[in-house]
């Protein structure tokens, strides 16, 4: 065997990464055994135990309720009358009050002869799709405890992963549900906005937040949701109505005539679709949103309201920006 020539850069770049390796290999098995020897009771899953009894079981002959005998848990921004709603944070937590009422979702499921058995842990305040906690604690991710569950509804995913539970209340803004359920290897389902009542849930995107469930066996799931998605047959039918925003299209390179067009033919399949609308978004925005009023004064330039989407991302930026160095001092402070 030939000696190696240490002059040769090439060997010392084999060398580096064959020591990374080995360093990372090490690594591995130490969160691995971190993670075995340090699981939480309930895999840390719950922020709070409580008991919420279900309805009384109708009197025979009637069947049973379609959920008796079933537990579930609920994550930490959902109200249940007398407990303080959380939101994942123990600051908000000690600045609001109980809850007067219990989330319409939790009393449907109540009726049905469920059974909640706590609040689970999430992200503080929903912000985030990890599923870490830095005040109560990470849960552990049953199926691979050296890694995270994934979030913000990560508390429910363990609890049903765990089997803690029969099934698990969440919210789905940009993945909240979705990304937990994958990762703690269990179903889930994100119903389209508006389709569950969120009256009694703290939101964090009221246009994007949807209340979804968890569970193990599939059954389960179809039978959560043939609850939670019933429609009241009283409940009018709502005619909808696409709006075309015609100054957009001077932001972008999408052929506006090609597109107008094409939503028109595909409208014209659908039921309950009025003829679609043009609106000058510009122009809407600066008659509705008084406050906007002084930053499209610093530009006359644009016409047609131009300047006021242009003032509308000057805005936004501002806001992003502001949020990012808050954030930045909370992590450096």
């Amino acid at each position: 065997m030939t000696k190696l020539n240490v002059s040769n850069p090439k060997v010392w770049v084999v060398i580096g990464v064959g020591f990374a390796g080995i360093l990372i290999l090490a690594e591995v098995n130490r969160r691995r055994l971190k993670a075995r020897n340090s699981i939480k009771q309930d895999f840390g899953a719950f922020i709070e135990r409580i008991e919420l009894l279900p309805f009384p079981q109708p009197p025979p002959p009637a069947a049973r309720l379609s959920l008796s005998g079933l537990s579930f848990a609920i994550k930490d921004n959902i109200d249940v009358k007398e407990y303080v709603t959380g939101f994942g944070s123990p600051a908000w937590k000690r600045m609001h009050e109980a809850a007067t009422k219990t989330a319409m979702v939790v009393t449907a499921l109540l009726k049905n002869g469920s059974t909640c058995v706590g609040k689970t842990i999430m992200d503080e305040f929903g912000l985030g799709i990890t599923g870490e906690n830095v005040h109560y604690g990470t849960p552990t991710n049953p199926k691979l405890p050296s890694h995270i569950p994934g979030g913000s509804s990560s508390g429910s995913a363990v609890a049903v992963a765990a089997e803690l539970v029969d099934f698990a209340l969440g919210t789905d803004t940009t993945g909240c549900i979705r990304v937990p359920v994958a990762f703690c290897g269990v179903f889930g389902f994100r119903p389209s906005h508006g389709a569950v009542s969120t009256i009694g849930v703290l939101p964090v995107s009221q246009s994007l937040d949807s209340i979804g469930w968890l569970a193990r066996d599939p059954s389960v799931l179809h039978r959560v949701g043939h609850v939670l998605l019933q429609i009241p047959s009283i409940e009018p039918k709502r005619t909808r109505c696409f709006v075309i925003a015609d100054d957009l299209f001077q932001l972008c390179n999408v052929p506006k005539q090609k597109t107008v067009y094409v939503v028109t033919k595909v409208i014209e399949k659908l039921s309950g679709y009025q003829t679609p609308k043009h609106l000058n978004l510009g122009q809407y925005i600066a008659s509705n949103v008084p406050s906007l009023k002084g930053f499209i004064e610093q530009s006359t330039i644009q016409q047609n309201g131009m300047s006021t989407l242009r003032a509308l991302s000057s805005v936004m930026f501002l806001l992003q920006r502001s949020c990012t160095c808050h954030t930045l001092n909370i992590v450096l402070g």
